[in-house]
């Protein structure tokens, strides 16, 4: 099976990761993911349904928009890709445009085209609520017209949802498997490059959504895969559950320098066979 690709830039994404991810999957009817990101799990797996989540409303209002109309987004999406679009000015008016409005459409193709022509793919807004990633410079970029073709048809399998882990966690049934793919856990204390959604997660946070994850097993007889840097703190965070260590190259970092490899922990709670 071909790997296939997300459509959006993503900071911490998990293409590079989807086979060791897919070997430690169960297998189930259902998979719910309460931080769909990019969606590389779920564009990269093989289920009957979907249900997929975040906290961000613009990427879930873009999921649902080239869901429900794809051909309209797409075609759309692609007069956007043009040269005269590639200069800062331009950049910038559309940002400050999408700030501004709260037009579904037009933040959503505003949102594929800052993801593809802002600084890195990154995803941050300010305090207000406002988005603040600079302009990239990229010579040409690249617009994804057959990943969200691929995207728009796999959708047909998915509901996709606005809420925080907890809602989500709570719709999960038995016959489900959750994947977890939270904001990583910091490698030191000065590294808090952690607030995706403007949201900051917080040690608190990775702590709780541990303590869920063990409880929707032990409890409901769901299995849930969480995917972390492989820390002293996630350890103890996740010591219910089986560990594995993969070996990962990260590729955000301010220097080159700096990607080094750091290998990411995939903890696996499992319900108990014996009830």
């Amino acid at each position: 099976m071909k790997k296939q690709r997300a459509f959006l830039k993503w900071a911490g994404g998990k293409y590079g990761l989807v086979e060791d991810i897919q070997r430690h999957l169960p297998e189930a009817r259902k998979l719910v993911e309460p931080f769909v990101g990019a969606g590389s799990v779920f564009l990269n797996t093989d289920y009957d349904q979907y249900l997929l989540a975040d906290i961000n409303p613009d990427l879930i209002n873009l999921y649902n928009l080239l869901k429900e109309r794809p051909e309209e987004y797409i075609t759309e999406a692609k007069r956007w890709f043009c040269p005269e679009n590639n200069r800062k000015e331009a950049y910038l008016d559309v940002r400050s445009q999408f700030n501004a409005t709260d037009d579904v459409m037009y933040r959503s193709l505003a949102f594929l085209y800052m993801n593809r022509f802002g600084f890195n793919g990154l995803c941050r807004y300010n305090k207000k609520g406002g988005f603040n990633v600079p302009f990239g410079s990229y010579k040409k970029p690249y617009f994804p017209q057959a990943e969200l073709e691929f995207f728009a048809e796999k959708a047909n399998k998915a509901t996709f949802v606005c809420e925080g882990y907890h809602d989500t966690f709570k719709r999960a049934r038995k016959g489900s498997v959750v994947y977890c793919d939270p904001p990583y856990a910091p490698l030191s204390n000065t590294a808090n490059f952690t607030s995706y959604a403007g949201n900051g997660f917080t040690l608190d946070d990775q702590a709780a959504l541990a303590d869920v994850a063990e409880k929707a097993a032990l409890e409901r007889g769901i299995p849930v895969l969480i995917s972390n840097h492989d820390t002293t703190l996630t350890r103890r965070l996740y010591h219910g559950a089986e560990l594995n260590v993969v070996k990962v190259k990260r590729t955000i970092s301010r220097n080159g320098a700096g990607r080094n490899k750091v290998d990411e922990l995939l903890a696996l709670f499992k319900p108990n066979q014996g009830k």
